[in-house]
């Protein structure tokens, strides 16, 4: 088969990489890539929000299936463009349509479908500048810390956490009346503050049936002990320590299977992965969020661990007859590291020299911002490096993910180095 896959973080070459070891792959294409990418298949000068572009390479290349990486496409519509083209509307597309990525593309439409299929999730209201008055009243009403989300996409940045009452009231004034986050913040939801701890659940569906993929959980701030601004992510592990099987089944449970069902009840047809962020309260799992694509970079975790040939199971989302294809994992822990240039996420500098890649030994080593420069290998982005590992478990994995990084180093270049410090306690 010949593939192209849409993107060019960490968590496309991670998928490109597993793609790669199939015995079903004839050409696999990567738009744009990155100097990762390159190794495994061809990179193509094609931005993901080129569709007419996309679809002339699909046409010329004899392109089988399509793996959007990124949101941005699918909440643009890129599925709804392959289906109603005659030319290209037998390629599959693994990513949802439209409709069903507004679960990402808008908090307000997941969270209505959350209430509407009695999903977990915390309590909410929703907010524009006509009703400014009304979302101050509401602040009144709820409990400190409040939780403010930008209803659009935001590039992971559009949610605050603000303990004071009036920070929180100037804060939704700023994103609804000043555009803090552009369009994204046109409409604000205000949501009840949840306490516990966070996972990442994964799931890929052809729309009637669905396969669990293996569990992570990332780690978002910039600096040590979770502290600082958001970041797109700087590391992941996998598996979970805490979610137990008791745990994971109420996952399924209360959470997959409603979502599954209410995505066909609502009549939205969904092909491609689904990512649920979950937070563990006392014992019971609630939902933070809707992804409609991999996460970044639990991806760099989940796809070392999934065993089973990952064109077959896209095969089978194309073709609606994924309850047919197996899903099988290796036991081992796997854990990710992400190395960044200084200054992220805030101003940084691109174009740094990066050396020692290919001195990492028994580890792998997926490009986030990387470009190839003829024999060098040169930054272009904040989040630049990801060195993986297995191990008995994550601590094992992480033990030889450190080690590989000093072998790697560029100007001003930076990691956290207490990935899973959180789960010290709960590891048995």
């Amino acid at each position: 088969m010949n593939i192209l896959v849409l993107g060019s973080g960490g968590r496309e070459h991670a998928i490109c990489w597993k793609i790669s070891q199939s015995s079903q792959l004839d050409k696999l294409f990567i738009a744009p890539g990155n100097a990762g990418t390159n190794q495994v298949g061809i990179n193509v000068d094609l931005q993901p929000t080129d569709f007419d572009g996309i679809k002339d390479f699909v046409l010329k290349n004899k392109i089988d299936i399509v793996v959007v990486g990124p949101e941005e496409p699918l909440v643009l519509g890129i599925a709804d463009y392959f289906l109603a083209d005659e030319s290209i509307k037998h390629v599959g597309v693994i990513g949802p349509n439209k409709e069903a990525a507004q679960l990402e593309g808008s908090k307000d439409f997941s969270k209505q479908f959350m209430k509407r299929h009695n999903i977990p999730t915390a309590k909410y209201a929703s907010f524009t500048q006509d009703n400014l008055a009304d979302g101050f009243k509401f602040l009144d009403k709820m409990k400190s810390p409040y939780v403010l989300k930008a209803d659009g996409l935001a590039a992971g940045k559009g949610v605050l956490i603000i303990d004071d009452l009036a920070e929180a009231k100037k804060e939704l004034e700023n994103m609804l009346t000043k555009g803090k986050f552009g369009s994204a913040s046109s409409k604000v939801v205000i949501e009840e503050f949840l306490s516990g701890i966070e996972m990442s659940v994964f799931v890929l569906t052809d729309g009637i049936s669905y396969k669990i993929l293996p569990e992570a959980k990332d780690y978002k701030r910039i600096s040590e002990g979770d502290q600082g601004l958001n970041t797109g992510g700087m590391g992941a592990i996998s598996p979970v320590p805490f979610a137990t099987a008791g745990f994971k089944d109420k996952i399924e449970n209360q959470i997959i299977i409603p979502t599954i069902k209410g995505l066909k009840k609502d009549n939205i047809e969904y092909k491609g992965f689904i990512f649920i962020g979950i937070i563990k309260v006392g014992n019971d799992p609630y939902v933070i969020e809707y992804n409609c694509r991999m996460g970044d970079p639990e991806t760099e975790v989940v796809m070392p661990r999934l065993r089973s040939d990952i064109i077959d199971l896209f095969e089978g989302v194309a073709t609606t007859t994924l309850s047919e294809r197996d899903i099988m994992f290796y036991d081992k822990a796997a854990a990710a590291v992400m190395m960044v240039s200084g200054g992220y996420p805030e101003a940084y500098e691109k174009e740094k020299v990066i050396n020692g890649i290919h001195d990492v030994v028994d580890s792998l080593v997926f490009h986030a911002g990387t470009k190839q420069d003829g024999a060098k290998t040169i930054s272009s982005g904040g989040r630049v490096i990801c060195v993986t590992s297995y191990g008995k478990d994550f601590k094992k994995a992480l033990d030889k993910s450190y080690e590989n990084i000093k072998k790697i180093n560029f100007d001003n270049m930076y990691y956290r180095k207490d990935i899973g410090f959180d789960l010290e306690l709960i590891e048995d």
